[in-house]
Formats: structure tokens, C-alpha cells, sequence
């Protein structure tokens, strides 16, 4: 007598017994000004864009917002962030002499109306100094903070924070440097992973009520270096809450030598047209976008992701397209590719181990706090997939190019997964 044969492996299994990393949530900048493009549009085309950010019924859900903390003389143009202290006080030992317009380069709008969204997580990040501050006299084209205005440069940025919460948003993380490894000819400041650790024991014991976050460096591998200084040195490690590091130089393939949490805290890719598809080949593309959060949450097990820009104008690779004369907008596949995740994987979810029959299906799975599970699938082969055996309640959403978070049809537990495509299926 035969045997009876032994149904095939399901295409996705997830294991609840396996944890990895709690999410922090997702996010993005406007910083340089960029909310001045938002505001010029009229008021519905505003609130359209807002809802495509942080609405989690309309649109993405982020939940992190990042902040640029200025460094610019006053006066200067649009692209520049002006600072909360543009002119020498007369010296670090100086009294200060702050300036707050209870605006800060358009930021103030966008923090209040992201908090009306319920986003909760407000991060600010100075590019640098002011010129004064520094060895250079600018505060562009690199250059290295004065021993002796170390202090005064970390009284500076509590007091960005400070002013803040007198518009009652609370920054919740804070950092003092951004891609100290490189000298841009905007905005920068080097530091050394050395240099850094020794700021931060500066900066941490007067740092109440705020997470400190450290280097930002311009790649993934180049940030391991930040984190080891800042781990070896346990006055420093007792200070920094949250490791963070760009993917423009080298991307995340593997986690940060660290037990603390870590972000992808900016990156887009490269190119030099505005482009709104989901896969064309190009590398700045919808499908680019959704391989590069499902690399950074299985490879690197970050806890936060954040995208370099939400809008911008011109040939750029933000989420969105500002339409100057138009005063209008258009939405590129890249935004859905993170609302795919975002939406769905909330702040305090964890993230399940999982495997897979075939290879093609890049998957990531994750148990919010309310109970729910979410499933992340992209489709990378030319074939299509099914997952069955799915039971329970069940929704699926597809994002590819003619989809945006469109739902899928689930039949007796049958989940196709569309080639090319990303599949977002919640569980309960």
C-alpha cells in the first residue's frame, strides 16, 4: 500500500519563539528648508501631502520625524538652516545670546502637525556648529569644533531642545553631528570616532530628558567605527541610547557592534531624474526602496528607518516632488514602498524569525503591540508565488507598479505573491 504523500513546505514560515529587534518606527527629514516648498502650495494640496506622510489611513503612518538643527549666519538663503545663535556671543565664556523665532526654518509647522498625526518620536540633528564655533570660521566645508567651545556648543543644542518644548514638542533624540567622516560643502563638521566619544561625555550629563544618538556617518560600514569608539569607552556608552548610521557610502548588510538600538537614519539612491516607477531597473526606483528597509531590518536589524527627503524640487530622489509653478505635487513609487512597511510595523513591534521554500521571496515578519502580525514579502523573481495554508483573519496589500497598498484577494488561506512585487499581509 502507498504511503500518502506529504504536503509540500508552506513558501513562508514564522516562528513567534525567535525574536530580533524592537521597532523604533519609521521616518523622514525635511530639513534644509524643505517645508518652505510645502508651505508656498495652497492649503488642501499641504494637508494632501501631510495625510500622504503621517496618515495611516490615507498614507505612509511615519512616525519619526528628523530634525536639522541650524548652523547658518541669519539672512541666509533658502537651502541653508539658520541657527538658533547666528552671531558670536563674544567668545565660549560668553553669555549667550540665543535667537528663536518659534518657527526654525519652517521645522515648527511640520513637528506640530506631525504631532497632530500622533507621531511622538522627534529627532534633531545639527549638521554643525556655527562657524565661530569651528577651526574654520564656517560652518561649511568641513572643519572641526574648538576644544574650548565644546561646552558652549553643547549648552547650544540642550537650548535647541528647550525651545522645542516651548512649543510643546518634546525632542526625544538628539544629535550633535551628521557624516562627521565627510566634508560636504554645505553644512558639516568633522569628527574623529575618538572625538566623538569625548563629545559625548561633554554633552550626556547635561543631555536630562533626551536620548543622545551618535555618528550619522555616510555609510553603514563606515559607522562601525563610531559605535566601537563609543563602546569601548564606558562614559561614553553610558550616554548614547541610539547608534545610527547613512547607507550613501556602503549600505547595511550586517547589525552595528552594539546591544543598544540602531537606525538607517538617511540615505536615497542615486540618480539624476525625478522617477516615480516601481521597477525599472534604474536603482532609484519603488522596488529599490522596499529591498533596501527589508536589507536594513533582516541584515542590519535596525530599529529605525529614515528617508532623505519626504519633498523636494527639481531632479530629486525625496518621496515626493514639489510642482513650483504648478503649486502642486506628484508621489513616487518610493514613498509606497516604505508606507508598505511603516503603516503597518508599528513603534514597539518586534520583529519574528522566518524562513522560506524559495529564495526569491525576500520576508520579514514582525508581532505589533497590539497582537497583530504583519508580513513583509517582496517577490524578486519573474514568477509568481502563492502562500497557502494561511489561517485565521486575514488582509494582504500590494504595492507594485499598479498598486499602491491595494488589496489582494485571499482565497481558503491562498495568498498570491505577484512577481516583482511587495505583498504586505497581516495576521489577526
Amino acid at each position: 500500500m502507498n504511503e500518502p504523500r506529504s504536503a509540500d513546505p508552506p513558501a513562508i514560515t514564522i516562528d513567534d519563539r525567535v525574536r530580533h529587534q524592537t521597532i523604533d518606527g519609521f521616518g523622514v527629514s525635511m530639513a534644509f528648508r524643505r517645508n518652505e516648498l510645502v508651505r508656498a502650495l495652497p492649503e488642501d494640496r499641504q494637508r494632501e501631502i501631510l495625510d500622504l506622510w503621517f496618515s495611516r489611513e490615507k498614507g505612509a503612518g511615519l512616525s519619526i520625524l528628523r530634525l536639522g538643527i541650524g548652523s547658518a549666519p541669519a539672512g541666509s538663503p533658502y537651502d541653508e538652516m539658520v541657527s538658533i545663535q547666528p552671531e558670536d556671543p563674544g567668545g565660549p565664556d560668553a553669555p549667550p545670546e540665543y535667537v528663536w523665532d518659534g518657527d526654525d526654518n519652517g521645522q515648527v509647522w511640520l513637528a506640530k502637525a506631525a504631532q497632530e498625526y500622533g507621531v511622538r518620536r522627534f529627532f534633531a540633528v545639527a549638521w554643525s556648529a556655527p562657524g565661530y564655533m569651528k577651526d574654520t570660521g564656517q560652518d561649511r566645508n568641513g572643519g572641526r569644533l574648538k576644544p574650548e567651545w565644546r561646552r558652549a556648543y553643547a549648552d547650544y543644542l540642550m537650548q535647541y531642545t528647550r525651545f522645542y518644548a516651548k512649543e510643546g514638542i518634546q525632542i526625544t533624540d538628539l544629535g550633535f553631528a551628521n557624516e562627521p567622516d565627510w566634508t560636504a560643502p554645505y553644512a558639516s563638521m568633522r569628527f574623529t570616532p575618538e572625538e566623538a566619544a569625548q563629545f559625548v561625555k561633554v554633552l550626556g550629563p547635561i543631555a536630562s530628558g533626551v536620548r543622545l544618538v551618535c555618528c550619522e556617518s555616510v555609510g553603514w560600514t563606515e559607522a562601525r567605527a563610531y559605535t566601537a569608539a563609543i563602546e569601548a569607552d564606558a562614559e561614553a556608552r553610558r550616554w548614547v541610547k541610539v547608534h545610527t548610521g547613512h547607507s550613501y557610502a556602503t549600505p547595511v548588510d550586517s547589525p552595528l557592534p552594539t546591544e543598544r538600538p540602531t537606525w538607517m537614519s538617511e540615505w536615497h539612491p542615486n540618480g539624476t531624474s525625478w522617477n516615480e516607477n516601481w521597477y525599472d531597473g534604474s536603482g532609484s526606483d519603488g522596488f529599490t526602496i522596499a529591498l533596501a528597509v527589508h536589507d536594513a531590518l533582516t541584515l542590519g536589524h535596525v530599529s529605525g528607518y529614515l528617508y532623505w527627503l519626504g519633498a523636494s524640487t527639481g531632479n530629486t530622489r525625496a518621496l515626493l516632488l514639489i510642482d513650483e509653478a504648478a503649486k502642486t505635487y506628484r508621489v513616487s513609487k518610493r514613498l509606497w514602498a516604505l508606507a508598505a512597511y511603516s503603516r503597518f510595523v508599528r513603534p514597539g513591534a518586534v520583529r519574528l524569525e522566518t524562513a522560506v521554500t524559495k529564495p526569491a521571496l525576500k520576508v520579514s515578519a514582525f508581532r505589533n503591540p497590539d497582537g497583530s502580525r504583519v508580513v513583509e514579502v517582496l517577490n524578486t523573481g519573474m514568477a509568481p508565488v502563492t502562500w497557502e495554508g494561511v489561517g485565521g483573519e486575514v488582509a494582504a496589500y500590494l504595492t507594485d507598479e499598479d498598486a499602491s497598498l491595494g488589496p489582494v484577494p485571499v482565497t481558503d488561506g491562498a495568498i498570491p505573491l505577484r512577481p516583482r512585487a511587495l505583498t504586505t499581509i497581516v495576521l489577526g
